[in-house]
């Protein structure tokens, strides 16, 4: 045994980084992730509060009120999706395609509530797998986070203003934006949910390559993941049921405890200790994703008052 192993295990310590990658890429990963969420949010506001003919939620009355508070989301959400290594974000995007695809008979909107921490993971990893050994993934990246800037910025823009001045411009009538959303606003979320759903598609065969390669490559793994993945199915049944008679919040709170729990003890098992922290950091990426979400959740449940999970 080298007696110098100990210093090189401690010298490891203080090298190790909480990041996958180039920490600039991470951020620009990050970045894109916390746009697409914003983009979903926003048009989602857009097309509720049109549906709602103006509905006076203290929320969508007051939208500059709720500025900063955005702004803190977002750019919390980005740290938070910089941080997250891509198998911790494979396994969230796999874990939420498979609770979406049992859960076919609940409202589509509220999936896309619940999607939004999911969304981001999964461009994080698709852009982590597109980007795998590309000679300029930075230079790539950095024009991918400004197309999605321009995206969340317009997105957040026509919120902003459908919020203040879509009462008085439907009436009027000499508003472009106002008018097209009168003619074709009902159409927004059927198309918000193809490409939610494409987004997703995507980022199943990338996560699929990578759970694969990370999880899966090494002998009788399968021997290990396939009694695991059916007795977690079953748990996700059994809680769908149980769901029905909860309120909405302790639904929610049950939900987000039992998806990244479950993959917290399955990363106690199979995975590191930085897949661990990775979990824990998902924790707060889903909070601040379903806390400001009460308006839409509102919205939602005016259409649908039972919740299902």
């Amino acid at each position: 045994m080298n007696i110098f192993s100990p210093f090189v295990w401690i010298l490891d310590i203080f090298q190790w980084s909480p990041f996958d990658s180039n920490p600039v890429d991470c951020f620009f990963k990050g970045l894109i992730g916390a746009c697409g969420v914003s983009v979903l949010c926003n048009l989602m506001r857009v097309y509720s509060f049109i549906q709602a003919d103006g509905w006076t939620s203290s929320s969508f009355r007051n939208p500059l009120r709720r500025r900063w508070r955005a702004a803190v989301q977002f750019w919390f959400l980005t740290g938070v999706l910089s941080l997250v290594g891509c198998r911790v974000s494979s396994l969230i995007v796999l874990e939420f395609s498979l609770r979406a695809v049992s859960a076919l008979t609940s409202t589509r909107q509220l999936l896309l509530i619940q999607s939004q921490f999911s969304l981001g993971c999964g461009l994080t990893c698709t852009l982590a797998f597109i980007h795998q050994g590309a000679l300029h993934s930075s230079f790539g990246l950095l024009l991918a986070a400004a197309l999605s800037w321009a995206f969340a910025s317009y997105s957040c823009g026509l919120w902003r203003h459908v919020a203040r001045l879509f009462p008085l411009h439907r009436t009027d009538g000499y508003c472009g934006k106002c008018i097209n959303l009168l003619t074709s606003g009902h159409t927004m979320m059927a198309s918000l949910q193809r490409v939610v759903i494409l987004a997703f598609a995507t980022a199943a065969v990338a996560s699929t390559a990578t759970v694969y390669e990370h999880f899966l490559s090494q002998k009788g793994a399968m021997k290990f993941w396939t009694p695991l993945t059916l007795c977690y199915t079953m748990l996700v049944a059994y809680n769908q049921e149980e769901q029905h008679r909860l309120s909405i919040t302790e639904a929610l709170l049950r939900t987000v405890v039992l998806r990244l729990g479950g993959l917290l003890v399955l990363m106690l098992a199979v995975g590191n200790w930085t897949d661990v922290l990775h979990i824990l950091v998902a924790f707060l990426g889903e909070g601040v994703c379903l806390l400001p979400s009460e308006d839409l959740l509102q919205a939602a449940l005016k259409v649908l008052p039972v919740f299902y999970c």
